[in-house]
């Protein structure tokens, strides 16, 4: 197998992905994490619209969603 078979290839393209947390987060943290939208449900959660580079900054997002203590409901990669 060549080095070419082996190499992940990024996208040129960032990718965007929908985060479902429980609670509302306040517009300084949704700032914080450069969120594309927010929306504030009437059921007690957030939904943030993200732009991540890579895996590693989709790790670093949720790392600090974690760190905030709202518990994750959902991660969906958002379809152009």
């Amino acid at each position: 197998m060549s080095d070419r078979d082996t190499t992940f290839q990024q996208s040129a393209q960032p990718d965007l992905y929908e985060v479902r947390v429980k609670g509302h987060l306040d517009d300084r943290w949704i700032e914080r994490l450069d969120c594309q939208s927010a929306t504030r449900d009437d059921d007690g959660t957030t939904r943030l619209t993200v732009q991540v580079a890579d895996q590693a900054a989709l790790y670093g997002l949720l790392r600090k969603l974690r760190d905030l203590g709202l518990p994750l409901l959902a991660l969906n990669r958002a379809m152009p």
